[in-house]
């Protein structure tokens, strides 16, 4: 990560990290009030019913607004539809960054295998005007401040009942919307990951003598 911080600093780029995420009709848990010895039930739909994917990506640049940016894919559990990103949906969603920040990126993401392939690496090597990829460490979901972006969401949809996969589809556009308006929200998903976007000083204890 020093290596992606230097070469953002170098081409005044954001850095940007990218991950995905998705949400079944069923929800997820959470905690409620009730009266006691009388749990709320909340009925919902069966699996198989489909699911939302959320691509998503959160962009930073010392002195400039924190961003988020993402595109969705609506699974509906039909044969043969894909069930994932390809590589041209990502490869829109780094050009589309790239175009709303008005600046290079330097892109993080993990090694996922459709992250991997030659397409989006002859991409990446055509663009290298405004494009760098930083492959994240293996098996390494605290160093990814997108993750903060999907508990942000889990939490907020904890147990919410959706009618069908569009009514789910609407809300969870909504409450990344909220996200996107709320660059504090953003900010706060980097602080656990213990990065700082900050340019790296050398300080006085840094540097020993020689003799």
């Amino acid at each position: 990560m020093a290596a992606g911080k230097k070469t953002a600093a170098d081409l005044g780029a954001y850095v940007c990290f990218e991950d995905e995420a998705g949400q079944e009709l069923r929800p997820p848990r959470g905690r409620t009030w009730a009266p006691r010895g009388r749990r709320p039930v909340v009925r919902v739909r069966g699996r198989g019913a489909g699911r939302v994917n959320v691509a998503g990506v959160v962009c930073y640049r010392p002195g400039d607004r924190s961003r988020f940016f993402y595109t969705p894919h609506l699974y509906h559990g039909r044969k043969g539809e894909p069930k994932a990103f390809s590589w041209r949906r990502y490869r829109d969603l780094i050009v589309m960054t790239h175009l709303r920040l008005g600046a290079p990126v330097v892109w993080c993401w993990d090694n996922l295998n459709v992250h991997l392939v030659r397409e989006l690496v002859e991409f990446a090597q055509e663009h290298q005007d405004w494009l760098r990829i930083v492959q994240l460490p293996r098996y390494a979901p605290e160093l990814n401040p997108a993750e903060g972006i999907w508990s942000l969401l889990t939490r907020s949809l904890a147990d919410f009942a959706a009618a069908d996969l569009v009514h789910l589809t609407r809300v969870v556009k909504r409450k990344l919307k909220k996200i996107q308006y709320r660059p504090h929200l953003i900010d706060g998903c980097l602080s656990p990951t213990g990065l700082t976007m900050e340019p790296d000083t050398v300080t006085s204890s840094d540097i020993t003598s020689s003799s």
